[in-house]
């Protein structure tokens, strides 16, 4: 059996709303990701040093603080700075459309607004990381939800 991606969901700075973070890393683990959730109030190099660490496929972003512009293209920046540019990294919050622009230039892969439905999100991992829907289905007993970004 392969082994399930692994995706870490992060919220940058100092944004203390988790809750849509929260749903997003229940739905990918119920979708048989392994899911690393780091909780609130992490630097872009803490969120960079959890995914190398953690040896993640992708990196989930959320931000509801407006502070996105300058966070996303951090967290590119560090995960590249560590050796982790190939990693995956999609984001979601409150993010005006002139902004995602720049976002998708600095290297962030989609952006997901509030209200998006988790399906849409499952099914853009699956495609882009190559996990067929049976085999992550077959992999949901093996993933679990973890809040520590250092577990190994």
């Amino acid at each position: 059996m392969t082994a399930p991606k692994r995706i870490l969901v992060a919220k940058p700075g100092l944004d203390g709303h988790d809750r849509g973070a929260k749903i997003v890393a229940r739905a990918l683990r119920d979708a048989g990701f392994e899911v690393i959730y780091t909780g609130l109030r992490q630097t872009p190099a803490q969120i960079a040093q959890a995914a190398v660490q953690e040896d993640v496929d992708a990196v989930g972003l959320s931000s509801l603080s407006g502070a996105h512009r300058e966070l996303f293209p951090a967290v590119v920046r560090a995960l590249r700075e560590a050796g982790a540019g190939d990693v995956l990294v999609f984001g979601g919050g409150v993010i005006p459309q002139e902004d995602a622009a720049i976002l998708l230039r600095a290297g962030i892969e989609r952006l997901f607004p509030p209200g998006t439905d988790t399906g849409e999100i499952v099914r853009f991992l699956r495609e882009r990381l190559g996990v067929g829907e049976d085999q992550g289905a077959s992999a949901s007993s093996n993933a679990a939800v973890s809040s520590s970004p250092s577990r190994r």
